[in-house]
C-alpha cells in the first residue's frame, strides 16, 4: 500500500496551509487511490537539518488513511508541542516522512531481561502503558537508541515515568510501520 502519493498528500496539505491554490479533493484522489478510504494508523515525521522537526501520529486507525494523513501532516507541521510552527523558510532543508502503522499487538514477556530479549531492534515499535504513563517510539528511533536497554530506558522517559517503571510490570505494545521519505522540495504537490 505504501506509494509516493501519501508524501504528496502529507506535501499539499502542508503547503495548502500557506497558499490557498493548493487544494486536495478527497473524493477525486478515492476514486483513484480506493485503499485512501481504508481505516489506517499513520505518523507523519519532518525533519530539518536531519533533526527532528514534528511528528505527530495515530496508534489505532480510527480514521480513513487519507484523512489521518491530511491530519497528522497539519499537527506535525503546526501543531506538535515541541516546536514551533513550520515556516516558508525550512522547506528547502525538510526532509518528509510517512509511516503506515501495523495493529499493535501485546508483547508477553516475564521481566525486564525477558522483555529485553523479544524486542526486536530497528523492527519494532513499541507503546508502553501503565497506569498514567504511556508512550510510543516508533522503529526509526532505533538509529538514535540502537541497544534495546537505551530504547526502553528513552521508552520509559517519554511516558513521562523512568526506567524503575519496568519493575511494576507495564503493558507493551509491538507495532511494525512501512514508510516512506523523501526531501521536502523534491516532492511534487498534487
Amino acid at each position: 500500500m505504501l506509494d509516493k502519493i501519501l508524501l504528496r498528500i502529507a506535501k499539499t496539505a502542508i503547503l495548502a496551509h500557506f497558499d490557498s491554490q493548493y487544494k486536495i479533493d478527497k473524493e477525486n484522489l478515492i476514486d483513484q487511490y480506493p485503499y485512501l478510504a481504508t481505516s489506517c494508523a499513520t505518523f507523519v515525521t519532518l525533519h530539518y537539518d536531519h533533526e527532528l522537526r514534528g511528528c505527530i501520529g495515530s496508534l489505532l486507525a480510527r480514521r480513513a488513511l487519507i484523512d489521518d494523513i491530511l491530519g497528522n501532516a497539519l499537527s506535525a507541521a503546526f501543531h506538535d508541542p515541541r516546536f514551533r510552527a513550520l515556516h516558508v523558510s525550512e522547506f528547502s532543508q525538510l526532509d518528509l516522512e510517512v509511516s503506515l502503522l501495523s495493529t499493535p499487538e501485546i508483547l508477553e514477556y516475564k521481566d525486564f531481561n525477558d522483555l529485553l530479549k523479544k524486542v526486536e531492534p530497528f523492527v519494532d515499535g513499541l507503546i508502553l502503558v501503565h497506569n498514567n504513563y504511556q508512550g510510543t517510539f516508533l522503529p526509526q528511533v532505533w538509529e538514535q537508541l540502537p541497544s534495546p536497554e537505551q530504547f526502553l530506558e528513552h521508552l520509559s522517559y517519554k511516558a513521562g515515568a523512568d526506567p524503575l517503571i519496568y519493575k511494576e510490570h507495564p503493558t507493551i505494545y509491538r507495532y511494525r510501520v512501512d514508510s516512506l521519505e523523501e526531501r521536502f522540495d523534491a516532492i511534487l504537490p498534487l
